[in-house]
Order: C-alpha cells, then sequence, then structure tokens
C-alpha cells in the first residue's frame, strides 16, 4: 500500500502502537549506574538530574522550529512527534511542514538497525523513498545522538565504546546491529552537553544518490522538564565543502519519559 500524507500519520501511529507493546518496568538509576562511564558522562548525567530518577525505556519529543530542505532555499515552519525506545532501539519520526507552499508530509522508522525516510508532497507525490546501507548508518547516528541529547540515562546499558580526550571531550563507538558509528561529545564546564559531531551521516535530497560531510548537534538553553535538565534548543548541521548548511532549528515543546 502506498503511503499518502494521511496514512503517513496512521502509520507513524501503528509504529508506535506495535513498539509500546514491550513490557516496561523501569528501575530507578542509581549512583553505582554510572561509573562505567568516562568522567565528562558521569557529570552530565549528575547535571541532568537524572540518578534517582527511573531510567528511561521510552520518550515522547514534541518539536517546532524551521528546516530546509536545501541550502538555497528558505526556512519553513515545521512540526514533528518523534518516539524513541531503548530496550529494543526504535525510533518514529514524523514532520509536517510546507515546502514551497505545498503541504509536506515526513515519515522516518528506526527499527531492527534498519532505516526508512519517506517523504510526500500535497499528499499525492512521494519525493523521497530512501533506504539502504547509507540510511541504515545515518539513522544509527541520528538514534546516538538522540540518546546522548534527549536520553543520556538511556547511555548506561547502550554498546558504546568510550575514549575520553579530556575533561571536557569524549570520543563514542556506538554499535547497533551491523552498524557502528562513531561520534565526539563536547560538554562545557557546568556538565552540560554543547555539541555532537559524526563523520558517519548521510545527506540525501532523493533518497538515492547520497553525500557523507560531518553533521554536528549543537545545543543549548537548558531547562527542567519533568525534573531533568535537558536543552531546549538545537540545530542540525552540515560542514559541507562550501561552507555551514544549518538545515533545522529546532525547539522543544513537551516532553514525556515513559509514558508520564
Amino acid at each position: 500500500m502506498k503511503l499518502f500524507a494521511g496514512n503517513y500519520q496512521k502509520a507513524f501511529n501503528l509504529e508506535v502502537a506495535e513498539a509500546m507493546k514491550v513490557p516496561s518496568k523501569p528501575g530507578i538509576l542509581l549512583e553505582q549506574d554510572i561509573l562505567h562511564l568516562p568522567d565528562p558522562v558521569q557529570k552530565y548525567l549528575r547535571y541532568t538530574a537524572a540518578i534517582g530518577k527511573e531510567r528511561i525505556e521510552h520518550i515522547r519529543l514534541e518539536f517546532a522550529g524551521k528546516f530546509k530542505t536545501d541550502p538555497e532555499r528558505k526556512y519553513a515552519n515545521f512540526k514533528s512527534v518523534q518516539y524513541n525506545f531503548f530496550q529494543h532501539p526504535t525510533r518514529l519520526f514524523y514532520m509536517k511542514m510546507p515546502v514551497m507552499g505545498i503541504p509536506c508530509f515526513g515519515l522516518h522508522v528506526y527499527k531492527n538497525a534498519t532505516a526508512s525516510m519517506k517523504i510526500n508532497l500535497a499528499s499525492l507525490i512521494t519525493v523521497v523513498d530512501a533506504k539502504g546501507p547509507e540510511m541504515d548508518m545515518g539513522e544509527t547516528v541520528t538514534v546516538f545522538n538522540d540518546m546522548c541529547v534527549m536520553a543520556p540515562a538511556a547511555l548506561i546499558d547502550a554498546d558504546v565504546k568510550w575514549q575520553t580526550i579530556d575533561s571536557l571531550t569524549v570520543k563514542a563507538e556506538y554499535t547497533l546491529g551491523a552498524n557502528r558509528i562513531t561520534a565526539t561529545l563536547y560538554f562545557n564546564a557546568t556538565g552540560q552537553l554543547v555539541n555532537f559531531i559524526s563523520n558517519d551521516r548521510y545527506l540525501s535530497s532523493d533518497g538515492k544518490t547520497y553525500s557523507n560531510y560531518p553533521w554536528s548537534t549543537p545545543v543549548k538553553e537548558y531547562r527542567e522538564f519533568h525534573g531533568r535538565m535537558m536543552p531546549s534548543y538545537g540545530e542540525t548541521i552540515w560542514f559541507m565543502p562550501e561552507g555551514e548548511y544549518v538545515y533545522g532549528k529546532f525547539n522543544l515543546i513537551k516532553v514525556d519519559f515513559n509514558g508520564k
């Protein structure tokens, strides 16, 4: 069945319902649970007030902001809803925005270490239907980025090999299924994560051709959400040969942890 715009929302809801079937009994995150992590990551978890709270098994996020699909285009306003599940790593992302005045709908699905991205214009034309090894690798970066930025408590159980660069910088090698990616995390003296850079993500405008550029997600404006400190603003940036391409500006609107 072709997924026209109305069905993107339905498909997203069905994927969420399926992921929710996994039993969830989160325990409490204790100080001793984080001691295997590098010192900058431990400090970050303490800053975010993760200790003494439930471990995060899934998270729901709502964003609003500005997005563009080409460096030469103007930004368009968007709204998105996203779920991340960490027991069986799954990322579900649904976005609505206008492109040149035409309604655009996007659906990202990552599960079983496999990714797909579909984008539809005007409920009629599928402009992107992306899948394959580049998508799998690139969205594994996104899954790890979400964990680091939005749900760092989930890092304690992730398959990560850590390397401490200095007191404010760590390198991570994250493995999920057949995908192995690396990223560098940058912190400030307060303990906040301020940037995440990876060379393992791919840019594609059509889902057929892919280009590999460094990818960065600087974040700031930490606020309290349900007793946890989280960045409320972030950007997504490609470092292209001709310069930085800031394609997304994200404002965090709402967060729910473990369905609460």
